[in-house]
């Protein structure tokens, strides 16, 4: 069973039988003529600031997960010592977004991989304003290519 995603370039593929409404869906998409699981953003911020503040790291994430329309379970951060790097996962319904800071050299790494109709591309200008890097490396992954 294929459905058209809210966006008009994609499609979410569902393999729930026609008739049993409450199987599983599986979230595939088919965007510019490929096949794949989901879209995995690494974000590398270097010259960031706040990297040690655990409350703002948390509100970053969950706009960051609104943005992109994705569906949060949970979030978990971890701070090593006062003042020191945090490192923490938000667990999405789509896959997760990871974090690990190291403040003392003003660097901060994001994974953001989600599967279906959300774009982790959308998190991009939310860890900007919040982390105001003076560089910010990127890259973008199809992950579970179809071939």
């Amino acid at each position: 069973m294929v459905q058209k995603s809210l966006l008009a370039h994609e499609t979410v593929f569902a393999d729930a039988p026609a008739n049993d409404i409450a199987a599983p869906k599986d979230y595939f998409i088919e965007r510019d003529g490929q096949v794949f699981a989901g879209s995995h953003v690494l974000a590398d911020l270097w010259g960031a600031e706040n990297l040690d503040n655990q409350e703002l790291i948390e509100t970053a994430l969950r706009e960051a997960i609104e943005v992109c329309g994705a569906t949060l379970l949970h979030i978990h951060l971890h701070r090593f010592t006062e003042g020191g790097g945090i490192s923490g996962v938000a667990v999405l319904a789509e896959s997760h977004i990871s974090v690990h800071t190291w403040p003392e050299r003003g660097f901060a790494a994001f994974d953001v991989f989600m599967c279906g109709s959300c774009d982790p591309e959308e998190a991009l200008p939310v860890l900007r304003r919040y982390f105001h890097p003076s560089e910010m490396k990127t890259s973008l992954e199809r992950r579970g290519t179809v071939e």
